[in-house]
């Protein structure tokens, strides 16, 4: 049995636009004619960069609100296994959210609070499930501003921040990314 290579190749990052493309700055790379081959990442491949992308942002913040409240130099961090299926679900449906925005010019402001919105839905959603199950691993209890310590208006502004982030990053690189198989 021969051995398959896998090339990975993500869009140029010279500014220039492919030939094909359809104008629109934040719209995905699309093929040109030297992408003979290129598949873009499949569903199933996205939703593992978003899961891990989320996890990997959840103990960075976990890390640094630790830093900061206690001065705790170890930067360790923490999640929960259950922050994989969540993160990248909320991409992924974000990644439509974000077409259809884009698509109707909508401003960067009604964007971002829309965004926020969708994600103050989609924790408090998977926090009641999880809680449910007895598996919710975060109690937003002790902010004065939360929903059932399900949520909290206190982490507004980084959630706006986040989704600022996956638009203009995350999701529009992700798209971008091609496979040679």
């Amino acid at each position: 049995m021969e051995a398959q290579t896998l090339h990975i190749r993500g869009a140029s990052s010279s500014g220039m636009k492919n030939p094909g493309s359809s104008g629109n700055a934040n719209a995905p790379a699309e093929p040109t004619a030297n992408d003979s081959g290129l598949q873009p990442l499949s569903p199933l491949a996205r939703f593992y960069v978003y899961a891990l992308h989320g996890c990997l942002c959840e103990v960075a913040f976990t890390a640094a609100c630790d830093w900061y409240d206690a001065r705790d130099r170890r930067l360790a961090g923490h999640s929960s296994l259950w922050a994989l299926p969540m993160y990248a679900s909320a991409l992924c449906l974000m990644e439509r959210l974000s077409a259809v925005l884009l698509a109707h010019r909508c401003p960067l402001a009604l964007r971002l609070v829309a965004y926020t919105l969708f994600i103050y839905l989609w924790e408090f959603s998977w926090g009641l499930g999880l809680r449910l199950l007895g598996a919710c691993p975060w109690d937003y209890s002790g902010y004065r501003y939360n929903l059932a310590g399900l949520v909290t208006l206190e982490y507004a502004l980084p959630w706006a921040v986040a989704s600022l982030i996956a638009e203009k990053h995350v999701i529009r690189n992700t798209l971008r990314f091609r496979l040679e198989m």
